[in-house]
């Protein structure tokens, strides 16, 4: 099985001569081990769109000189020819799949005989790409210590500001079949370089260092930049075009891979083949690796809220559970006191079972809490309560075994809990009018937990605060997550954004849930809040906010600090607050803490916002 990173050998496929657009059969008219005018070349197998036209075909004695071999993973290594022909759209180099460590080095010039193949990491189900390649090789090496091909630059003036072209809507929407056009689209130039040596300069890093030893940097330095230098998505049209994705040929316990930050940068020159893999597409693996320089960024730290004002904060804790290490809880808590400045209420998300995921019926997240709530006194804090809803065993998605849920944590020094019998898993609360204001039937109690739109998905936790005499209603999310959805180098254009589906129906379900509330009282203090899994600008968000019910608090932020998660270097919106129209006037903090460093707490960056009820 062929893996183009450690992380996919559980999940890569091996397709030789078939992908399921179909695209792989015939020959483009060459005949078996020869191109119609003389030996097979390296840009015949790559042809001039994403699928060889040899594919399925053996090949005899394809020359080329070696640019890159990579000894782990996905063993193989790259060869390009040097005598490249005049035409920008066919590649001069290509990966040859060795299966078992490769006895080549950089700078052989060899013969390679084999079969053609497309592998689509991540398997066929993926709508990745796929990647051209010689399986089942026979290698002859010709001569040693040759100059490898120069190096071409993709930098911003190589790469098209048009980021992919409209799928073929005779075949499902795939580019696949589609002529490659490298200098109007950026997916069509990377593609035209697959397997080529290339080299880039010194690049702002905009996706920090990950445990998988990659880093993303942006080869367009003026391309959607937030304010502290990464790279904003900012609407579906905007996927950054610059992006890509940076790992090394030589292996970790040899060379260390450098950490480094959104905002550093990679100076100096990297340079190495172009692959593509199922996390991330189009990556620069690079044989000679430049040099990180330090930025500036530091996590943030929000101002404390007046006396008057409520500070409601939202945290995704990434599966906090008591097996974690009391390291873990330290440094959550520290960023509660000191980078959110100890809010009011802080609605938690991924709060797990009290044995995590052991997978034994546990459901209480009772010692998960203690040990948080105690960690946050530890650390300067107050004295939080929480209020939750256990839910049923293996029912709400996450982790197996986990359990996660959402929690009210609350400082009862400055807030008071409503409480009016508590609900439990499927329970639902409603809304009744008492004394010409609105009041929950179950507080903390869960909305609509019948619904199928929260089928293996955490369900809204809805609670009443009071605050100086105000009653403010908070419900608590964290709606299904983005798993299933085709990347942004997907092969079909616009990419399958299946996981939508589900976030629209809870979306829709808050919503209404909202409106029973503002039905009984227009003036309401309505917050719902949580990792929304969904951008500001997605129809998850539009719908949440339907007929005014809601408004996306991120949205009074200047853009380019709008994001709260990091993804293949693109700094996005995933967690959310949004206010009822009572909430006229607030302030508003995506407090950068986590996403942009390679040192994290959590995934996810914690959202406070602070009005007067």
């Amino acid at each position: 099985m062929r893996s183009s990173h450690p992380r996919s050998a559980a999940v890569a496929a091996l397709v030789a001569t078939a992908l399921a657009t179909g695209l792989l059969a015939g020959s483009a008219g060459a005949a078996e081990g020869s191109a119609a005018d003389g030996p097979v070349r390296i840009h015949d197998i790559q042809g001039t769109t994403r699928i060889s036209p040899l594919a399925g075909k053996q090949v005899t004695d394809v020359e080329g000189i070696v640019t890159g071999v990579r000894t782990y993973g996905s063993r193989g290594f790259w060869i390009q020819d040097p005598d490249a022909d005049d035409n920008e759209a066919t590649s001069e180099g290509v990966f040859v799949f060795t299966s078992s460590v490769p006895t080549v080095a950089v700078g052989d010039a060899v013969k390679v005989s084999g079969l053609v193949g497309e592998y689509v990491p991540g398997g066929t189900g993926s709508g990745n790409q796929s990647v051209t390649q010689i399986s089942k090789p026979v290698v002859t090496v010709v001569s040693a210590g040759n100059a490898v091909p120069e190096a071409t630059a993709i930098n911003e003036y190589s790469v098209p500001a048009e980021y992919a072209p409209a799928g073929d809507p005779a075949a499902a929407g795939s580019i696949n079949g589609l002529a490659l056009e490298p200098s109007r689209y950026a997916l069509d130039h990377y593609e035209s370089l697959e397997g080529m040596n290339v080299k880039i300069g010194t690049s702002r890093v905009v996706g920090a260092t990950d445990p998988y030893s990659a880093l993303w940097v942006s080869v367009k330095g003026w391309e959607n930049p937030t304010k502290r230098g990464g790279t904003l998505y900012g609407s579906y049209e905007s996927q950054n075009t610059g992006r890509l994705q940076i790992q090394q040929l030589a292996p970790i316990a040899q060379q260390p891979f450098p950490v480094a930050n959104v905002g550093d940068k990679l100076t100096g020159t990297t340079e190495g083949p172009l692959d593509f893999n199922q996390f991330g597409g189009y990556t620069l693996v690079a044989r000679a690796l430049g040099t990180v320089k330090a930025g500036t960024i530091a996590p943030e730290k929000t101002k404390a809220q007046a006396d008057h004002e409520l500070a409601v904060a939202t945290y995704n804790v990434e599966n906090l559970d008591p097996t974690d290490p009391q390291e873990k809880f330290d440094a959550l808590a520290k960023a509660v006191v000191e980078n959110l400045a100890s809010p009011d209420i802080l609605a938690l998300e991924e709060i797990q079972d009290d044995n995590g995921a052991k997978n034994d019926g546990t459901v209480s997240a009772e010692q998960t809490l203690t040990k948080f709530a105690a960690a946050i006194t530890a650390a300067g804090g107050p004295a939080y309560q929480w209020r939750t809803v256990n839910p049923e065993d293996k029912k709400d998605g996450g982790e197996p075994g986990g359990n996660i849920r959402q929690v009210f944590l609350f400082n009862p020094a400055r807030v008071s809990f409503t409480e009016r019998a508590p609900g439990d898993a499927v329970t639902a609360t409603g809304v009744v009018k008492e004394n010409g204001k609105a009041a929950l039937t179950h507080s903390p109690g869960r909305i609509d937990p019948a619904n199928p739109a929260w089928a293996d998905s955490r369900k809204p936790l809805a609670g009443e605060f009071t605050f100086r005499g105000k009653t403010v209603f908070v419900i608590a999310n964290h709606f299904g997550s983005k798993g299933g959805d085709e990347s942004l180098t997907s092969h079909h254009q616009p990419p399958v954004r299946s996981s939508e589906a589900k976030r629209l129906l809870q979306a829709q379900a808050v919503n209404g849930f909202v409106k029973e509330i503002l039905a009984a009282d227009k003036n309401a203090n309505v917050l719902v809040l949580g990792d929304i899994n969904d951008f500001e600008f997605s129809a998850t968000t539009d719908a949440l906010a339907d007929g005014g019910a809601l408004y996306p608090a991120i949205k009074s932020l200047p853009k380019s600090e709008r994001y709260s998660y990091v993804f293949q270097g693109n700094a996005q919106v995933l967690d959310q607050i949004l206010t009822s129209p009572a909430i006229k006037k607030y302030t508003y903090d995506s407090v950068h803490i986590n996403a942009e460093f390679a040192a994290q707490n959590s995934d996810h960056d914690p959202q406070v916002l602070r009005f007067k009820p």
